[in-house]
């Protein structure tokens, strides 16, 4: 049941099996819930774009629910803090605290079975706490924050997605374990190098905004089918050799002056108009973005 937009609650309508599974509040403006009815057969609670500060205690007793939704709202440490003695929804599976006012990572630990837990675009200094949070994530997104260190993340070894962007991260560091990781989003930082720490099975890696001067080091990323640099200082396109798989590279906005080692690239199909020359050399990548690139004749 969808009731975005709408200007103010409305109980939600009963699935055709006379339960409510899904509740969508987004967009209502709400400063509470006290004129809400939470249904307890709910399984998801959409919470999005309202004016919340306080966890309404009724939630901790939706013992059914998987998905929780706190996107776009007012919630500070203190407001979320209630979060730690939910016992009867450990079995939650997706979080999201999205573009709030929090300063820390919140205490979650009691969710046993978390697999989504989002606390982008907040005032997050540092990744501490996140020790505390399940081993079974899968998903987990902090961009958008103001963290100096990648840490606290080595137990993750099922995560599939980490997103990091937009923070003040200098090094690529502590992501050894994660043999599963399929995306790795760490654009807007102030990285100098590229350290993979042998990330064989990676998929896409963004970059894109930070302070790397060479392409060395995703060598041994060889199923990476998507690669993101552009806006860094990056003179030579180089290292390409062995990542067959790759279909999208993206090098914008670098200081180019040379391209080469890209021979054994195959999965090329479309290139801009003013790198056709090229395009015997460059057979293989489906999206080969120099646009704005300077090549020195």
């Amino acid at each position: 049941m969808d009731l975005t937009n709408h200007e103010g609650p409305t109980n939600p309508t009963p699935d055709d099996d006379g339960s409510s599974t899904l509740l969508d509040l987004s967009s209502c403006q709400l400063r509470d819930l006290d004129s809400v009815d939470l249904p307890p057969t709910l399984t998801e609670l959409d919470l999005t774009a309202n004016r919340l500060s306080k966890l309404d205690p009724r939630i901790a007793h939706l013992s059914n629910l998987k998905k929780l939704s706190f996107r776009q709202n007012l919630f500070d440490d203190a407001g979320v803090e209630p979060l730690s003695t939910w016992h009867d929804i450990a079995d939650l599976e997706e979080l999201v605290f999205r573009d709030n006012q929090l300063k820390k990572v919140p205490d979650v630990s009691i969710f046993k079975r978390l697999l989504v837990f989002d606390i982008s675009f907040n005032e997050i200094q540092t990744l501490q706490g996140l020790s505390k949070v399940s081993n079974t994530l899968k998903e987990l997104y902090v961009s958008k924050n103001e963290v100096p260190k990648i840490e606290e993340i080595e137990h993750f070894q099922d995560l599939q997605i980490l997103e990091l962007g937009s923070n003040k991260l200098r090094v690529m560091e502590n992501l050894q374990n994660f043999s599963n990781l399929q995306e790795l989003w760490l654009g807007r930082n102030r990285i100098k190098t590229v350290d993979l720490c042998g990330l064989k099975g990676i998929k896409k890696i963004s970059l894109q905004s930070n302070r790397l001067t060479s392409m060395t080091g995703f060598e041994e990323c060889v199923a990476l089918e998507e690669l993101y640099l552009s806006h860094n200082g990056i003179s030579k396109m180089e290292g390409l050799s062995r990542l067959t798989n790759l279909r999208v590279l993206d090098v914008s906005s670098n200081k180019l002056t040379e391209i080469s080692d890209i021979e054994k690239l195959t999965k090329y199909e479309n290139l801009p108009w003013y790198f056709r020359v090229l395009k015997f050399y460059l057979s293989p990548i489906q999206l080969l973005s120099l646009c704005r690139s300077f090549l020195a004749d």
